[in-house]
């Protein structure tokens, strides 16, 4: 019985799979073209959005670093200069590895662009009618 009942199952699975098959590619065939160069230009998008996000973040550490040079200049005991002093240094180390990464983020973006150029060159506009 199970053997009837499994031969069953796979026979109804191919059955649905063959069928199905015609129709996905009728499905797909049907469907709108995107345009050309979508890929390139949303990749470009990104790559602008992050670059932003790191600009935003790099002001955002020169900031700290400003406050923690500030408070080593207004530390009074060896203590405290001594702490604002790592404050400090971890700021700074902060800032540059934020900074390292904007400068990469800002090939990311060039190489994003070129490709999306090469691309628009490669696909010129359909004149509108």
């Amino acid at each position: 019985m199970n053997l009837r009942k499994h031969a069953a199952v796979t026979v109804a699975a191919l059955a649905l799979g063959l069928s199905a098959a015609p129709v996905a590619s009728a499905v797909a065939a049907d469907a709108p073209t995107k345009a050309p160069c979508a890929t390139q230009q949303t990749q470009l998008d990104r790559a602008e959005a992050k670059l932003d996000a790191l600009t935003a973040k790099l002001a955002a550490k020169q900031a700290k670093v400003r406050e923690a040079k500030g408070a080593v200049k207004a530390a009074d005991t060896a203590k405290e200069k001594r702490s604002a002093k790592a404050t400090l240094a971890l700021a700074k180390e902060k800032k540059a590895n934020v900074k390292k990464a904007k400068k990469a983020q800002v090939q990311r973006v060039a190489h994003a662009q070129a490709r999306l150029d090469k691309c628009t060159a490669a696909h010129p506009a359909a004149p509108a009618a």
